[in-house]
């Protein structure tokens, strides 16, 4: 009778089961897939001859990392500076702006650590060095 003139007031409440199914799904999805990104898959790397660098007019600057943890420096002149490896990138960087098409190559006993090849490439990487090649020694 008195309906017409009421209007019916609006529900203040959220309906959060939708939110509960939805982040649970996640959680399931998540919970599966994380192991598969943390373990590598297992490869047989093939073993080839590796080509010589071609020789530029420039003689290539060659950081030298001995197994104790020496540094040495090379920029082209043939002789091989100890040097502390803060002092590294700024000499490069300067030679790498005289001389812009310089090879940089890094020369590491095999004996030094995976992890301090790559910091002193990343180093290299930001002081301005286009690209860093390693040295290896032929079979022969």
């Amino acid at each position: 009778m008195s309906r017409k003139g009421h209007r019916r007031k609006p529900m203040a409440e959220i309906n959060v089961v939708p939110y509960i199914d939805v982040t649970l799904v996640l959680l399931i999805i998540f919970m599966i897939t994380t192991p598969m990104l943390q373990t590598g898959v297992e490869v047989e790397l093939p073993q080839t001859q590796s080509a010589t660098v071609e020789s530029k007019d420039e003689p290539p600057i060659v950081v030298s990392i001995q197994q104790g943890g020496q540094y040495f420096l090379n920029v082209g002149d043939g002789n091989d500076e100890s040097v502390q490896v803060e002092d590294i990138y700024p000499r490069v960087a300067a030679t790498i702006a005289s001389k812009p098409g310089t090879q940089v190559l890094i020369n590491a006993d095999k004996a030094v650590d995976y992890g301090t090849v790559v910091t002193v490439m990343a180093k290299l990487k930001n002081a301005g060095v286009p690209s860093v090649g390693l040295m290896t020694k032929s079979d022969e």
